[in-house]
């Protein structure tokens, strides 16, 4: 009797945690509004439903790809080398690392378009998820909610999600490091930090040099905005650039080490080696239009306006300038925040990556091919619904309060914590907190009973700078 009541309380217990995790999934964060989390699961499933409809209609899509998919489930070794073929006389032009998710799919379901393809598009969904949650560690759930949005409809997403190139992976895999440096600027840890080099080292493996465009944002807004002592910070960028060469040369050191005549030539190369590939013909070739076996400078429109040509403009552009207006509106409302802010961080990372990259396509005189703008479309997102956040937010305070600028007049207001701009990393979820913000100091103006009331909270209460505004913490236990 005592055993059957034991077993029967066994899977009582387990039941009820089945179900807290599926609340948990369905709900969200404590602190978000319940509507949160099915906000964010529609349009996923939307998402979805956009991406997968209608895919057999490609057929093979890029048949180049698809024929190394098929070598890659007749044999192993070209699955690891990416041949085109399954008796591995010649690899692809690019790592084999978005050949094998959809290898390993059509080994599984059988070579055809909706094995080749829906993994696509699940990396499309995927990568909004994704983007929503890296913008949700800042900003409000509408604000992610736009974001990913945006994402889901940008025309050359929309293409690239449903098509076999290299860019699907490499575009999730770029979002995914983003997200690890968002957490990583958080409170300065290393793991986040590794992961994120460890994505863009993944990256590589997709489209070899073309993952590297957001090193220098990553490797330059981690350390300026990190809150460690700079001791910390180096080491730390040291581990992070051991992880990203491990991820991005595991598979370069394989093929150097195995001799030539046991594997495939490295498609691209004139001299049967990776590396030649990865910095000539994928990598600086790309750049000066120099790409040794490449078609030569077939792009004689290179300048600032050829992501507005005609081209392009209708795939990425439509969002570029109010991506571009926002990134300046949120780092002026943010120009007075302590070096730590991490909305400001928020808008470094993903301006420097939009900007970064914008500049490389347009100025590039070797080949360029239209679709590669996909690798903007997650910043251009990010910032239009992070830039809406911050604008929204001051235009409530109707330039008084914790929006205004220049001015002493105090508001105040009792939420819960994360429900404003920024406000998440200052106290624990669901925890009430009052908050008065204001915009200027005592004495800079407003009534005198405001300067009085603003004295009096900045010599009581813990102060925190938030996207320009100074919040003062009233929550018990914070004087």
């Amino acid at each position: 009797m005592g055993r059957t009541a034991l077993q029967a309380g066994l899977i009582v217990t387990t039941l009820q945690r089945t179900t807290g995790r599926a609340t948990a999934l369905w709900r969200g964060r404590v602190d978000d509004p319940s509507r949160a989390r099915p906000a964010l699961l529609a349009p996923l499933s939307a998402t979805g439903v956009l991406y997968v409809w209608g895919l057999g209609a490609s057929g093979w899509a890029n048949a180049f790809y698809s024929e190394a998919v098929q070598a890659g489930t007749v044999s192993w070794k070209a699955f690891l080398f990416g041949s085109s073929d399954a008796a591995g006389a010649i690899t692809v032009d690019k790592p084999p690392g978005a050949l094998w998710p959809v290898a390993l799919s059509a080994r599984i379901f059988g070579v055809n378009s909706w094995s080749i393809l829906v993994p696509q598009a699940l990396m499309g969904v995927a990568t909004v998820g994704v983007l929503h949650a890296a913008v949700r560690r800042r900003f409000p759930a509408w604000a992610a909610l736009l974001a990913g949005a945006a994402l889901a409809v940008t025309p050359v997403a929309a293409l690239m999600f449903r098509f076999n190139n290299p860019d699907a992976l490499l575009v999730l895999l770029l979002t995914l490091g983003a997200y690890g440096m968002t957490r990583a600027q958080e409170d300065a840890s290393t793991r986040w930090l590794v992961f994120a080099a460890s994505c863009v080292g993944a990256g590589f493996l997709a489209k070899m040099l073309q993952a590297f465009l957001v090193v220098p944002v990553f490797a330059v807004v981690y350390p300026v905005t990190a809150p460690t002592p700079v001791r910390r910070r180096l080491w730390q960028l040291l581990l992070a650039g051991a992880a990203l060469l491990v991820s991005a040369g595991w598979w370069v050191a394989a093929v150097a080490l195995v001799p030539a005549s046991s594997r495939p030539y490295v498609g691209g190369s004139q001299h049967d080696s990776v590396l030649e590939v990865a910095l000539g013909y994928n990598g600086l070739g790309r750049l000066n239009g120099a790409e040794t076996g490449g078609l030569g400078n077939l792009d004689q429109d290179a300048g600032w306006d050829r992501m507005f040509g005609p081209a392009i403009g209708g795939q990425i552009a439509w969002l570029l300038p109010a991506a571009l207006i926002l990134l300046a509106a949120g780092l002026w409302a943010t120009r007075r925040s302590p070096r730590p802010d991490p909305v400001r961080a928020a808008f470094a990372l993903w301006g420097g990556w939009l900007l970064v990259t914008a500049a490389v396509f347009s100025f590039m005189r070797g080949i360029f091919h239209e679709p590669y703008t996909v690798a903007l479309a997650p910043a251009v997102a990010a910032l239009v619904g992070m830039g809406a956040a911050v604008l929204w937010a001051r235009r409530c305070c109707g330039g008084r309060g914790a929006a205004a600028g220049g001015r002493g007049d105090v508001g105040v207001g009792v939420r819960a914590a994360g429900a404003g701009v920024g406000l998440e990393p200052l106290a624990g979820p669901g925890d009430p907190h009052g908050r008065v913000g204001r915009g200027g100091g005592p004495g800079t103006g407003g009534s005198d009973a405001a300067q009085r009331i603003t004295a009096w909270v900045a010599a009581t209460f813990t102060a925190t700078t938030v996207g320009g505004a100074t919040l003062y913490d009233l929550a018990p236990g914070a004087a």
